[in-house]
């Protein structure tokens, strides 16, 4: 039998617990294959399979049979997995994103991920057979209910979200539950100010390098918030954040974390890590499994290159004076060498609920990482 798969049936055992326990084999053998050929592709996983006498086509039949198994839930396989890596967080204060991803113009994948060590990790996520990245509320509050199901208890929780999702039932469902959050507006909407003057937030936006901080706005009929607008030529946009807390400068800090998350899991997703764009999966219930399928890969990964820099052997696969590789990519070499050296996978341990600094694989984007953006005149309006 293929030793990363021993590996990880004999730790992933203890906390999945399917009916079947089939069904577990199969989930390890994808998974072992998926993390040594670094593919999303099922015939790449082949060659790492136990062929048991099979021909490919066989093995092609079962893999598939798995992606389209009802039975095959995150609930079962993924969020045991997840709630075992996020043990050491309760108590803590979290930051998360709500986003999604178009595939091929016909599907729309939609998550809600943890911002952690400069990449994010999938909290709960679905495909939509849907060609636009807009969806409605209604369509992602499942999304939303897992995400929180996943979650130790007492933490406290900050959602991002941009501006496809500034929904009235959104920001309500975030107050019932406690969540803070804060998201980017659409220059169109209307916003009514403390004042009682009622205009749209493009009207709102300051000169260059100008930032504006409006407290208790009201928008969506009945929704009250806080506004902070910025105009900055560095960022080739203007900003329109609004959010549950006090306006001040820290606001777009706090937004602008989405980006250095979210954007990299995707590529991660897409071409710099599985190239799931070769899947030539496209129904959306297979799809649904097979991002659960890299979530669980992605989770393990992180793992193990977390394992590798706390144990000072960073520099043996990374050959940046500081962390230039992120912990997936860490991970996945570390993977590689020890089934190429036939050693076995370190003992797979929570995350650090402290998330550690992001990686900068050159000085020039550890410049931009660390440079701090000044205002020459900041507004505040009651």
């Amino acid at each position: 039998m293929p030793l990363l798969y021993l590996q990880l049936h004999d730790q992933l055992r203890q906390w999945i617990k399917p009916q079947d326990q089939r069904h577990l084999k199969g989930f390890c053998e994808i998974l072992a294959g998926m993390l040594q050929a670094q593919s999303a592709c099922m015939s790449k996983w082949i060659p790492f399979l136990d062929h048991r006498g099979c021909q490919a086509r066989s093995h092609m039949d079962r893999l598939s049979y798995f992606l389209h198994n009802p039975q095959i839930t995150a609930d079962i396989f993924y969020e045991p997995l997840l709630r075992q890596a996020l043990s050491a967080f309760a108590g803590s204060e979290v930051i998360l994103t709500l986003d999604t991803s178009v595939l091929w113009d016909e599907f729309c994948l939609v998550e809600v991920c943890l911002t952690w060590g400069g990449r994010s990790l999938t909290l709960a996520q679905t495909v939509l057979k849907h060609g636009s990245a807009t969806v409605s509320f209604e369509t992602y509050q499942p999304v939303l209910e897992r995400a929180k199901g996943v979650l130790p208890e007492s933490v406290s929780v900050t959602l991002l979200a941009d501006r496809g999702f500034v929904h009235g039932d959104l920001i309500r469902w975030a107050r019932v539950n406690h969540w803070h959050w804060a998201l980017r507006l659409k220059s169109d909407v209307n916003i009514t100010l403390a004042s009682g003057r009622t205009c749209p937030v493009e009207a709102l936006f300051p000169p260059e390098n100008h930032a504006h901080l409006f407290r208790n706005v009201t928008l969506l009929k009945d929704v009250t918030a806080h506004l902070a607008t910025a105009h900055l030529p560095e960022a080739q946009d203007t900003w329109a954040v609004l959010s549950d807390q006090p306006p001040s400068l820290q606001t777009f800090a706090l937004y602008g974390k989405r980006f250095g998350g979210i954007e990299p899991h995707f590529k991660d997703y897409k071409s710099a890590a599985f190239h799931v764009i070769d899947s030539r999966l496209r129904e959306p219930e297979a799809l649904t499994r097979l991002f659960m399928l890299l979530d669980s890969a992605i989770l393990i990964a992180m793992i193990l290159g977390l394992i590798l820099v706390q144990a000072g052997q960073r520099a043996s696969l990374d050959w940046h004076p500081q962390r230039g590789l992120s912990f997936l990519q860490l991970g996945l070499r570390q993977i590689a060498r020890l089934c190429c050296q036939q050693l076995l996978i370190p003992k797979l341990i929570p995350l650090t609920k402290h998330s550690p600094p992001a990686a900068s694989a050159s000085r020039r984007k550890r410049a931009k990482d660390d440079c701090h953006i000044e205002f020459a005149k900041v507004v505040r309006f009651s």
